[in-house]
């Protein structure tokens, strides 16, 4: 059994004493771990950094066994982050969450590609934090928890949209929402894909992503804790509000 393609490096882990396990992320094999033989050594080692782009090869005896990767480096990330906390604090984000949600050997090349992209916006602070937002809400509708943020659920209307409801995810109006306003989450324009995106708005928004990523797509992955990863970048995010 044997494939090629190009992925990001999504974590790599001792094996051994020359080897390494990494985890790749590609759009036709999704989340696919391998063995990297001499991947501790000085020649391989640094290109073997969460976030890079790679080329890899992976052969196995049998479809079910972990297999091997060969490698060939086609570009690094770690320069982008390295001196810049909310780059590297975005960077363990995305990585850590994939790993965490993402099935292994599952294709799902539309998120694929829109990491990718995100990822290449890495040291573009202005604009990485909404971009971050966008890939969640794509992230979320991929493993089946979107957003429906069109209409009121209760009244129907499209018009002045500022909650969304913790249990179906949909839009709750100011005048649906009735009594129960302290227990719906906000809904602010950058989330619709509206206004000017400033940063409080982001962060309110990243309130709401990070309610589903927690309390719906954690725990039907067993109930596990969200990676802290995650919370990191949202702190890291809002030190400069």
């Amino acid at each position: 059994m044997e494939w090629r393609g190009q992925g990001i490096l999504l974590g790599v882990r001792r094996h051994g004493e020359t080897s390494a396990i990494i985890e790749m992320f590609t759009a036709a094999q999704g989340r696919h771990l391998g063995v990297v033989r001499g991947g501790t050594s000085r020649k391989i080692a640094p290109h073997l950094q969460p976030g890079a782009q790679l080329d890899v090869a992976w052969r196995a005896r049998l479809e079910d066994h972990i297999g091997a990767f060969t490698v060939e480096p086609l570009r690094s990330r770690a320069a982008l982050v390295m001196s810049d906390r909310l780059a590297l604090a975005g960077l363990n984000a995305v990585t850590a969450i994939l790993s965490f949600c993402l099935p292994e050997r599952e294709a799902h090349p539309g998120l694929y590609h829109r990491t990718e992209r995100l990822l290449d916006l890495l040291g573009q602070n202005e604009i990485w934090p909404l971009a971050y937002l966008q890939w969640e809400l794509g992230l979320l509708e991929e493993m089946g928890y979107g957003l429906d943020l069109t209409s009121c659920a209760v009244t129907g209307t499209t018009e002045k949209l500022v909650y969304v409801s913790p249990k179906s995810g949909r839009a709750v109006s100011a005048k649906g929402a009735y009594d129960w306003a302290e227990r719906l989450l906000p809904l602010p324009d950058v989330l619709r894909g509206q206004g000017d995106a400033e940063d409080i708005e982001i962060a309110a928004a990243f309130r709401t992503t990070g309610y589903f990523l927690e309390a719906h797509l954690a725990r039907d992955l067993g109930d596990k804790p969200l990676p802290e990863a995650r919370a990191r970048f949202v702190e890291a995010f809002s030190r400069r509000l």
